[in-house]
């Protein structure tokens, strides 16, 4: 049978043992590791497929849960799948819904079936099951797919986390079963087991047991602090195959993007720089900056001279300032590009130092000039 997706590792630095790949998908190639823009209801906020292609992005993600509310995968699937419903000609993946089953926690109910809550939009009660999940994701047509899984809260219990790992884990293969596009579409499992090492591990080998083409690693980012989500991801790295891609869900600050990338992380995504860009927050090589701040109202300088994107290279800060203190949709595309951007090029220049076998020392002297705080943006 043809595989949807392949990976072959191309270089392993000999300084860290950082590794960078190539990811081959159905819709074209994509280096690793990569930042993934998250484009949740088909669109990525404020940015157009061709914005996102001059910034350097590869796979981008849209939301399940959220298409599956509106237009529905039906409609998805009768303009042809994802791709071409939102004109975007790369790679896409989608998740499961899963962390809707997190986010939703005070109007939802699970069983061994599945997750019964609420429609967010309008009240109608829903069901959401493995099967379900993969049945939407099939319509909506990624090129990678993800495992139907519950993301547990920070901090859970032991037991709790051990009979959440466990129902994942036969979610997983029954989503799998699932999968009717298996020559099209990858599916990946998902890690979980919280912030306990023996399940984290026996969730990693009962996941390898059912030879995935992918492996992500879920429940982290869900409000534990930073040494307890390295922990947790660090365990996972050290129990997945080597050979297979990694991906780490919900993550894009820069000292996780490139602590993941220590750890043999191959693909990472968040909302983090989108989000930022609409509350005027910007990821420069010099720091995080407030545009908004009466400082840069007649700063005409670029806003971060070491960036190559469309804003950067077009407008001043002092516009920026004006954009936001205006409350105009301009300023928010302007800055989303460019949080976009440094996050893609941060890792391009990753790329560039594991080939060149200088990883610790890139990473050591980023996260030093760019003084972000221990949030990492």
């Amino acid at each position: 049978m043809k595989k949807p997706v392949t990976f072959e590792i191309t270089h392993v630095c000999r300084q860290s043992g950082a590794r960078c790949g190539i990811l081959h998908t159905p819709h074209g190639d994509v280096e690793t590791p990569m930042f993934m823009p998250v484009g949740t209801q088909a669109t990525v906020k404020f940015v157009s497929p061709e914005e996102l292609y001059a910034a350097g992005a590869g796979i981008v993600l849209a939301n399940t849960y959220h298409l599956w509310l509106r237009p529905g995968e039906d409609i998805v699937a009768k303009a042809g799948g994802v791709h071409r419903f939102m004109n975007y000609k790369g790679p896409m993946l989608t998740d499961s819904g899963g962390f809707q089953v997190f986010s939703l926690a005070d109007s939802r109910k699970i069983t061994e079936e599945g997750v019964t809550f609420k429609n967010n939009l309008n009240g109608d009660i829903l069901f959401l099951s493995p099967e379900k999940s993969i049945q939407i994701q099939n319509k909506i047509g990624a090129d990678i797919i993800m495992s139907f899984d519950e993301c547990i809260p920070y901090p859970a219990t032991y037991e709790y986390a051990k009979a959440s790992m466990e129902r994942t884990l036969r979610w997983a293969e029954r989503g799998k079963n699932a999968n009717e596009n298996p020559e099209t579409q990858a599916i990946f499992g998902i890690v979980q087991g919280g912030d306990y090492k023996d399940l984290r591990t026996y969730c990693t080998e009962k996941l390898i047991e059912m030879d995935f083409p992918g492996y992500a690693i879920g429940g982290t980012s869900v409000g534990e602090d930073k040494e307890t989500m390295l922990r947790m991801v660090r365990w996972c790295a050290e129990a997945l195959p080597y050979d297979k891609p990694r991906y780490l869900m919900g993550v894009g600050a820069v000292n996780d993007l490139l602590e993941a990338v220590a750890l043999n992380i191959d693909m990472c995504d968040c909302v983090l720089p989108t989000r930022l860009a609409r509350h005027g927050t910007l990821m420069t090589s010099e720091g995080r900056i407030s545009i908004r701040k009466a400082v840069y109202k007649e700063d005409f300088s670029p806003l971060d001279p070491a960036c190559d994107c469309y804003t950067c290279t077009n407008y001043s800060r002092a516009y920026l300032n004006h954009l936001q203190r205006t409350a105009e949709g301009f300023g928010t595309r302007l800055m989303s590009i460019h949080n976009i951007r440094f996050l893609l090029k941060l890792m391009e220049d990753a790329r560039s130092a594991i080939r060149e076998d200088r990883f610790l020392d890139f990473k050591e002297q980023g996260l030093k000039e760019m003084k972000f705080d221990q949030r990492g943006f």
